[in-house]
């Protein structure tokens, strides 16, 4: 989209983005990075982009780990793929109608204002269409990087699609 801000903040979906979903995942020891994040979180890093993450943790609401465990994990994937500028995660379970819980913006607007940056200035990569529409939602642009658990029409329905993450951090590192 032309008339659009550059980036100055990358904010990823963690589980099926940055790290293999494993389901309601408490164990630090099953946290595995996904082919290529790291290096293209480091290619972003390296053109000045601050880097967070803004994860759905339903898990913590349904009781599936705790706090302390979803700590761990996120300690795992931050000395996988760190360092992040921001780790934020919605506890909430989908009825309970907060505004954090992609697909509602808050967790994307929160996000901004730590990072001392607009929404718009903000680039999203996700792997389902609740993260872009919590984009959307936020004044923010997203890239949808679909794996097999995607819904298809979801792929349909994307603006921007990409095989990759390294391939999204790639695009979205050309925005103008």
């Amino acid at each position: 989209m032309r008339g659009r801000q550059r980036p100055r903040a990358l904010l990823c979906d963690c589980d099926g983005t940055l790290i293999r979903d494993v389901p309601y995942n408490g164990d630090a020891t099953r946290v595995e990075a996904l082919p290529g994040v790291g290096e293209a979180l480091a290619r972003a890093r390296g053109r000045g982009l601050k880097v967070g993450i803004v994860s759905n943790q339903r898990g913590l609401a349904l009781g599936a780990f705790s706090a302390e465990q979803l700590a761990h994990v996120q300690r795992r994937v931050a000395e996988l793929l760190g360092p992040f500028d921001l780790v934020l995660h919605c506890p909430h379970d989908a009825d309970e109608g907060c505004s954090c819980r992609k697909p509602q913006p808050g967790m994307i607007l929160e996000a901004a204002r730590r990072l001392g940056v607009g929404p718009q200035e903000c680039a999203v990569i996700g792997d389902t269409a609740g993260d872009v529409d919590a984009a959307a939602a936020a004044g923010a642009r997203a890239v949808l990087v679909p794996n097999a658990a995607t819904d298809p029409r979801e792929v349909r329905e994307a603006a921007e699609v990409r095989a990759t993450f390294g391939a999204a951090v790639d695009a979205v590192l050309e925005w103008t």
